[in-house]
C-alpha cells in the first residue's frame, strides 16, 4: 500500500510572507502554479516519489489557521528548521521530542497561524 495522502494544501492570508518563511524554514522554492481565482505556490515534489505533493493556498473566504489538520514535513535534523521558526515570523509550540522508535518531532506555528509539524529520524 502507498502512503493514503495524496496532496494538501496550506491556507494562508498573506502570501508574501507564508512563502518566505517556508522558503526560509526549509531552503527550497515554491513554484506558482497559475489559477485565475486563487494564489497558488506548490511545494517541490516528484511525482512518482514517496509522500504527498502540497502547496499554500489563498482563497477567499478560506482563512488560515482554524482547520484541525496538521502537515509533518520530513527532515533530516528537526532541531535544524525549528531553529530558523523564530527567525522567520513563527513560533514554536513544542521543541524537538523523542517519539521513541519513530523519531523526533517539533511543533511550530507558521507566519499564518497554522501548526505544522517537523519530523526526523535523528
Amino acid at each position: 500500500m502507498s502512503n493514503p495522502v495524496g496532496w494538501f494544501e496550506i491556507y494562508v492570508q498573506d502570501m508574501t510572507r507564508a512563502k518566505a518563511f517556508y522558503e526560509g524554514v526549509f531552503g527550497f522554492k515554491l513554484e506558482r502554479m497559475p489559477d485565475p481565482k486563487l494564489e497558488y505556490w506548490m511545494f517541490p515534489m516528484e511525482r512518482e516519489g514517496k509522500g504527498s505533493g502540497g502547496a499554500l493556498c489563498k482563497y477567499e473566504g478560506f482563512p488560515s489557521g482554524k482547520n484541525s489538520v496538521l502537515v509533518y514535513f520530513t527532515c533530516e535534523d528537526c532541531a535544524v528548521q525549528e531553529g530558523r521558526v523564530k527567525k522567520l515570523g513563527g513560533r514554536v509550540e513544542k521543541p524537538k521530542m523523542s517519539i521513541g522508535e519513530y523519531g523526533f518531532i517539533s511543533l511550530v506555528y507558521d507566519t499564518e497561524g497554522n501548526m505544522i509539524g517537523l519530523h526526523s529520524t535523528k
